[in-house]
């Protein structure tokens, strides 16, 4: 069986602070790069997605040029409730 050394335990921390920040030094070099381009990629489906509803309204409106008749059924009567 294998006791815990105080040696163990320094290079551990050690290991635990250099990784911290490294992934800390890392995130600011990265973080600002994958954030621009995740904003620009939903700013060109936003821009897509605005074609696409723009194309289909004109489509639309060309297609139907007259206004559809109501047909009508009868009077409109209000009834009452009797008690």
């Amino acid at each position: 069986m294998e006791t815990a050394s105080f040696n163990g335990l320094i290079d551990t921390l050690i290991f635990i602070i250099v990784f911290y920040y490294a992934a800390k030094f890392l995130a600011r070099l990265f973080l600002p790069v994958i954030a621009k381009k995740v904003v620009e990629k939903a700013s060109q489906q936003f821009q897509q997605q605005q074609q696409n509803y723009q194309q289909q309204t004109q489509s639309q409106a060309t297609s139907s040029e007259k206004p559809k008749e109501k047909k009508i059924v009868g009077d409109y009567v209000d009834f009452e409730e009797i008690e």
